[in-house]
């Protein structure tokens, strides 16, 4: 269904009055509801990490439970994500909300089953809970994308999961805290989170097609068939690439202090304090928007490509300094996960929203960014389960934080190389 037949189906009040509102009045709505959407979702995938889930009854094997759990999800993410190439670029605008919703309801499911089942089974339920959740960022990214305002509405949107990770951790941790058993409690922060998803959702669904002034300024937005998918990765495939393997060194990364902050932060003496999850993550996200909130500016698409890759690359700069000032003993810990957090994020959230948006838009070429996002999400999250494995079976007999801090030197030194020689490609748009 294109954007001129999406615009013939009837149309509520808020819609109409939506695509007649000012830019800042469209912005705040549309970014607050995806906000909220992806927000509650975390409410159904990070509260398990919140626990230690240490030699629990019923589990026969000598590999650590916690991360045979964190794997299985990711597993299941992953496979999400290499189904999403196909039907997030495929998907109709107006099977958006109830796949959604299908989604949720079956994640919840899959929590229940991780209640219910023998604890050896654990990683089974996770992995179906990973498997329903990895398609809800295309899905929600497909109401924002292609519109003047994609930098904004997509800035709100990413801040959700710099946000949301560590809430849903705190209230896992105060489930926890308040004696709710360990394999019931993912199941029960879902259900905290059950409300704000229906609204935000309902919410999000008012949201009206992209106008011809957008279409005009950032292309028109369509589904894509096998063939279109193909010429498109074809035409710039050796700066794709090269994105793509910067992207999965920032998923893997990223993961390990999102899916290990409570193994981090009890290195770091602070194992007990809940709050400590959502309050590390405030000025990550403060200082994530601030950055992505300038690139609106850049009218030019080529030259906005241009912005999204330094901006990245100033992310690993920043995650590499902070680390060596941390090990130097210039920089305190706390400090050292937040500017960490920062610098990952500043990687890792452009590559989710602005720059494939912006890529689609200096192609010229009808299409969706969810096709580029997807691609590189599902490598992406390949690559993180392979992180995990090789700290969990390599012999690395490190504690997580001085494992994160030596993968930031790593990603640093080469995510820059990347960069540098993918935006060399991407010049020739």
């Amino acid at each position: 269904m294109n954007a001129a037949a999406d615009r013939t189906l009837p149309q509520g009040a808020v819609t109409r009055f939506l695509a007649s509102a000012p830019p800042w009045v469209f912005a705040l709505y549309g970014g607050l509801s995806s906000f909220a959407v992806y927000f509650a979702m975390f409410g159904y995938r990070k509260p398990f990490t919140s626990a230690a889930y240490a030699h629990p009854d019923g589990w026969p094997f000598a590999f650590d439970f916690k991360i045979a759990l964190v794997i299985a999800q990711v597993a299941g993410y992953a496979t999400a994500k290499f189904i999403g190439v196909k039907v997030i670029s495929e998907m109709q605008a107006g099977r958006r909300a109830i796949a959604i919703l299908t989604l949720i309801f079956g994640a919840q499911m899959a929590l229940l089953l991780f209640g219910l089942l023998p604890t050896a089974l654990g990683p089974m339920a996770l992995y179906l809970n990973g498997l329903c959740l990895g398609m809800i960022w295309g899905l929600v990214f497909g109401f924002l994308e292609g519109r003047r305002l994609t930098e904004v509405l997509g800035a709100m949107l990413c801040a959700s999961f710099i946000l949301s990770s560590g809430v849903a951790k705190s209230v896992g941790k105060m489930l926890l805290l308040s004696n709710v058993d360990e394999k019931w409690m993912p199941a029960v922060s879902g259900l905290v989170f059950a409300p704000l998803m229906l609204i935000a959702v309902v919410a999000l669904a008012q949201l009206p097609p992209p106008s011809p002034a957008d279409e005009a300024e950032r292309v028109r937005r369509a589904p894509m068939n096998a063939k279109d998918r193909a010429a498109l990765f074809a035409a710039h495939a050796p700066a794709l690439i090269l994105l793509i393997a910067v992207y999965v060194m920032l998923t893997a990364l990223r993961d390990v202090r999102d899916n290990f902050s409570a193994e981090i932060w009890a290195e770091l003496g602070f194992s007990n304090a809940a709050s400590i999850f959502t309050l590390s993550e405030l000025p990550v996200a403060a200082i994530v928007l601030v950055g992505l909130a300038a690139l609106m500016g850049v009218k030019d698409n080529r030259r906005a490509v241009a912005f999204n890759i330094g901006f990245v690359a100033l992310g690993f700069i920043l995650l590499g300094a902070s680390t060596l000032a941390y090990q130097l003993h210039v920089l305190p810990p706390v400090w050292w996960m937040i500017l960490a957090g920062a610098g990952l994020y500043m990687g890792y959230t452009p590559f989710n929203a602005m720059l494939f948006d912006r890529i689609i838009a200096a192609t010229g070429k009808v299409g969706t960014a969810g096709f580029l996002i997807y691609v590189a999400d599902s490598f992406g999250y390949v690559g993180s389960i392979s992180l995990l494995l090789v700290k969990s079976f390599g012999h690395f007999d490190i504690a997580w934080g001085q494992f994160l801090a030596s993968g930031a030197y790593v990603a640093c030194g080469l995510g820059l190389v990347g960069l540098f020689f993918a935006n060399r490609f991407l010049s020739r748009l």
